[in-house]
């Protein structure tokens, strides 16, 4: 994979959530400019209205980006495991989950075709196989997008995933996808900041040793600024760890010519429970009302 600054960004805005109100063009330019002297690669994670908004804006606004698009594939199966309330469906509403994965992954490959100056890439989901995810996808399905989209597109095809999975039940879906992509955060595995990139180099290294001829690129790496105490201690978390996790994972990335997306462009309030704190609302390095965080400041 080309070598480039890269970010994961999703512009929902207080208000608006997937599935619900969307941003506006105007909304999305504005996001884009903010983020455009800084990353060349941009990370969407579905093949929704969000995403075709984002994909005008760069063609009309003749913004320098590429994207790695996504297809947001959901339950097929329950997870029983999944440890918050959700993984668990009626059945008739995972066979009709089924008819729409079908149908997103077929978008995915239209718009890859559609749009090949601008897609650069694509996933064919989004954490559906780990064990405690609530959109639980069996591996064998996943590997039955990943022949189609390959028979399909000219872009390199991935799954984005944590990188725990990768190196155990994922490893038949490897020799179907061009690159593998992994998912670490040491912040919600109790890590310190001052042991936290070595952290994510193991987590790295331990999916790099067993795929040792597959490419492996970063699709999620970040640091929370917030939290309420639960899964991440609230003194693990602010924008200074944020800064200092953000600087060193980019030194080590930049030194070894990795491709590495970072999480996130902008806190997203939509995300998590109600609690204002939810860590799942503050990884964003831009704060929901698009000012920058410590990070981006000298």
């Amino acid at each position: 994979m080309p070598y480039a600054k890269a970010i994961c960004y999703s512009g929902f805005r207080n208000g608006q959530q997937p599935g619900g109100i969307n941003p506006s063009y105007e909304e999305i330019k504005e996001d884009l400019l903010l983020l455009k002297s800084h990353w060349k690669y941009l990370r969407l994670y579905d093949c929704d209205e969000h995403a075709l908004t984002v994909i005008k804006v760069i063609k009309d606004e003749k913004l320098d980006f590429k994207l790695m698009l996504g297809a947001y594939i959901v339950a097929e199966m329950n997870n029983y495991g999944c440890p918050w309330n959700g993984g668990i469906y009626e059945e008739k509403q995972l066979k009709e989950n089924k008819k729409n994965n079908d149908l997103k992954i077929q978008r995915l490959i239209d718009w890859a075709n559609q749009f090949p100056e601008i897609i650069f890439s694509v996933s064919l989901g989004n954490e559906a196989c780990v064990d405690w995810t609530d959109h639980f996808v069996p591996v064998d399905r996943v590997i039955e997008f990943a022949k189609k989209v390959k028979l399909s597109i000219k872009q390199p095809v991935t799954f984005c995933e944590n990188y725990v999975p990768w190196l155990n039940y994922l490893t038949p879906l490897a020799e179907y996808i061009d690159f593998i992509s992994i998912h670490t955060y040491p912040v919600w595995e109790y890590k310190h900041i001052h042991e936290a990139v070595e952290y994510t180099i193991a987590n790295y290294e331990s999916v790099a040793k067993l795929y040792p001829k597959i490419p492996i690129v970063i699709t999620e790496a970040g640091w929370a600024t917030n939290s309420h105490g639960i899964g991440i201690d609230t003194e693990h978390v602010n924008e200074v760890n944020q800064k200092i996790y953000f600087e060193d994972l980019m030194n080590w990335t930049t030194k070894n010519n990795i491709l590495n997306f970072f999480f996130e462009a902008f806190d997203e309030q939509w995300k998590g429970s109600s609690d204002p704190m939810e860590p799942e609302k503050h990884w964003g390095i831009f704060k929901t009302d698009r000012t920058p965080k410590l990070v981006l400041k000298k």
